[in-house]
C-alpha cells in the first residue's frame, strides 16, 4: 500500500556518526597475498550515507575521529569533496582504520580483512566528541551497529550518541549492519546491546534476520506475509519505531544479483519488484546507498512506496560504481530508470 506520509521529518542537517575507513583493494581476480597494487577509497558505513545525501542536496554533518596525518587528511578531503560538514570530526592520536577488500571474480567470492585496531576512532571516548553541539538543529541522527560491535568503547560511543539525540529530541535512524566477526572478537551480548540502541530509533534499517536477533525469535523471509510478521513484532517491541526498511538479495553469482526493497510502517507497507543487476562492478556500500535513498524520501515526507523505490534505485546504481560510496546528483537519481539503461542524450 502506498501513499501514507511520514510525520516528523525535518529540514536540519542529517548527523552521521561512525568510523571513517580507508578501503584498499587489489585488482579483481588477484588475491591480496599476491598483489602489487592497491586501489584506495574512503568509506565507512555512516560516512557513505553522509556522502550520498550531501550529493543529493541534503545538508549533512559527520561526527567521527581521524588521525592528524596524511591518511586522516585524505578521509577529511573525501567528506569535503561531497560537501559534508566536517567541524565535528576530531583529529586525534592513533592510526587510520582500514580494511582490505578482495573483489569477487567469477565463482570466487569477495573477502574483507579488517585492519582497524588502535585507530583514532577506537581510542575516542564520548567525552572527546561534542554530540550535543553536533545535534543542534539536526533533523536526524544516523548510526549503525558497526560502532557498538567494535567493543565496549564502541558501545559507550553509540549509547552517548543516541542519548544526546534523545535529549535534543532528534529522531534516530539505526542501521543494523550486523558484523559477526567484530562481535565475535570480544565477550559481547549483541542482542542486549543492539536492542537497547533500537529502543531509541524512529527508523530501523534491517531485515527479518536483524529482527530475529533483536527479539530472540526466528522469522522467515519467505514471502511478504512472513516479512510483515517480523515487522509487526518489531513494532510491538519498540514503541518509538515508525519505519523499517529492508532489502532482499537473490544471489545468482558474485557478479549477478537480484535485489528488491521493502518499507514497513505501522499501518501499511510497500515492497518493490526484484531488479536483476548484472554485471556488478562493486557491491560494497550498496546497503548504505539504500539507506540514503530511504532517508532522502523520509526527510521529504514521502510515502512507503517512494522510500522503497528511491532506496532501491540508489542501491542498484551503487552496484555500478566503484568505491565505498555513491555520489550522484538529484538529477541523476530522478532520471534513473530501474527497468533498464540507455545512453542519455
Amino acid at each position: 500500500m502506498a501513499g501514507t506520509m511520514i510525520e516528523g521529518a525535518g529540514r536540519g542537517p542529517v548527523v552521521c556518526f561512525g568510523e571513517l575507513l580507508l578501503r584498499l583493494s587489489p585488482p579483481a581476480g588477484t588475491p591480496l597475498s599476491r598483489t602489487h597494487d592497491l586501489d584506495l577509497a574512503v568509506g565507512g558505513a555512516e560516512a557513505n550515507v553522509a556522502i550520498a545525501l550531501a550529493n543529493l542536496g541534503v545538508p549533512t554533518r559527520m561526527v567521527s575521529a581521524v588521525p592528524d596525518n596524511p591518511l586522516g587528511h585524505r578521509a577529511l578531503a573525501a567528506l569535503g569533496e561531497a560537501g559534508v560538514e566536517r567541524a565535528f570530526v576530531k583529529q586525534a592520536a592513533g592510526r587510520m582504520g582500514a580494511y582490505f577488500f578482495e573483489p569477487p571474480s567469477g565463482p570466487i567470492a569477495g573477502r574483507v580483512t579488517y585492519d582497524r585496531a588502535d585507530s583514532a576512532f577506537v581510542k575516542t571516548t564520548p567525552a572527546d566528541l561534542d554530540f550535543a553541539e553536533a545535534l543542534e538543529g539536526a533533523s536526524l541522527l544516523h548510526l549503525s551497529g558497526i560502532t557498538p560491535a567494535l567493543g565496549e568503547h564502541g558501545v559507550a560511543l553509540a549509547e552517548a550518541a543516541v542519548s544526546a539525540a534523545k535529549e535534543a529530541s532528534v529522531p534516530v535512524c539505526f542501521d543494523g549492519n550486523y558484523r559477526a566477526n567484530l562481535w565475535d572478537a570480544w565477550d559481547s551480548d549483541p542482542r542486549a546491546i543492539l536492542s537497547h540502541l533500537v529502543e531509541h530509533a524512529t527508523i530501523l534499517i534491517g531485515n527479518h534476520r536483524d529482527i530475529s536477533l533483536l527479539l530472540g525469535r526466528t522469522f522467515s523471509g519467505e514471502g511478504p506475509d512472513r516479512r510483515r510478521e517480523a515487522a509487526e513484532a518489531a513494532f510491538d517491541r519498540f514503541p518509538t519505531l515508525k519505519v523499517i526498511a529492508s532489502t532482499a538479495r537473490h544471489m545468482e553469482s558474485g557478479t549477478a544479483n537480484g535485489l528488491a526493497a521493502r518499507i514497513d510502517l505501522r499501518d501499511t507497507h510497500w515492497q518493490t519488484d526484484e531488479i536483476r543487476i548484472a554485471p556488478i562492478v562493486d557491491r560494497i556500500g550498496t546497503g548504505d546507498a539504500f539507506a540514503a535513498g530511504v532517508l532522502l524520501r523520509w526527510l521529504e515526507g514521502g510515502s512507503a512506496q517512494e522510500m522503497a523505490e528511491t532506496g532501491l534505485a540508489l542501491a542498484v546504481m551503487k552496484h555500478g560504481i566503484p568505491g565505498d560510496s555513491i555520489a550522484v546528483t538529484r538529477d541523476d537519481l530522478e532520471n534513473f530508470n530501474l527497468g533498464g539503461s540507455d545512453v542519455r542524450r
